[in-house]
């Protein structure tokens, strides 16, 4: 599939930046469908747009903080993978959190998303209350202050993901408010309008 990518035009994140740790989720089945959805991928890439935007969210990180890196989990996506997700939701409460390849997927289908974290010097993950892929009201950022009332996250959890979403938003990315390690680069709208989707 790295193949397939490039002859997209999509940029390889570890030949551009390879300070950045990449540990995509969905080569293993540890993941909300429970299955392997890239078999012959363990590159992250994105749009050219986009990958060149994250190296200003790498450097304003080591800005902050030197020992810490950026850990991408999930970047370019097919919409044949996205249409694995979707089956798996579909008909579910899950639903929301995946979006629908019928309606012309997302962002992640277009090169423009990425699923992302911090890790430390010695590659831990940051702690942020719940894993990547965790789909529930726990990952929501638009819920911290409650969560932490709850009990559901704790105050060094909320701010590992406010420095998260600083460094994204200083590079130009929005966050996804249902989902703290979401970021996309441009809207729904625009991708439509000015890119191609993955097939």
């Amino acid at each position: 599939m790295a193949l397939y990518m490039d002859s997209l035009g999509l940029i390889n994140i570890a030949e551009l930046d390879n300070s950045i740790a990449i540990s995509l989720m969905y080569t293993k089945a540890d993941n909300f469908t429970g299955e392997i959805l890239y078999d012959d991928l363990s590159e992250a890439y994105l749009h050219p747009h986009a990958a060149y935007a994250l190296l200003k969210a790498q450097e304003a990180l080591k800005a902050l903080h030197p020992s810490y890196s950026l850990i991408i989990y999930d970047a370019a996506r097919p919409m044949s993978v996205q249409r694995k997700m979707w089956d798996v939701v579909k008909g579910t409460s899950k639903y929301r959190y995946v979006s629908n390849p019928n309606r012309g997927g997302g962002l992640h289908n277009y090169g423009l998303a990425v699923d992302i974290s911090i890790q430390d010097s010695l590659g831990r993950p940051l702690p942020m209350g719940t894993k990547v892929d965790h789909l529930g009201v726990e990952a929501h950022i638009t819920e911290e202050g409650e969560l932490i009332r709850n009990g559901k996250i704790t105050e060094t959890e909320r701010q590992n993901r406010i420095l998260l979403r600083k460094v994204m938003k200083a590079a130009g990315f929005r966050a996804l408010p249902s989902e703290w390690w979401h970021f996309n680069f441009c809207s729904r709208e625009e991708a439509r309008k000015k890119y191609n989707v993955i097939p």
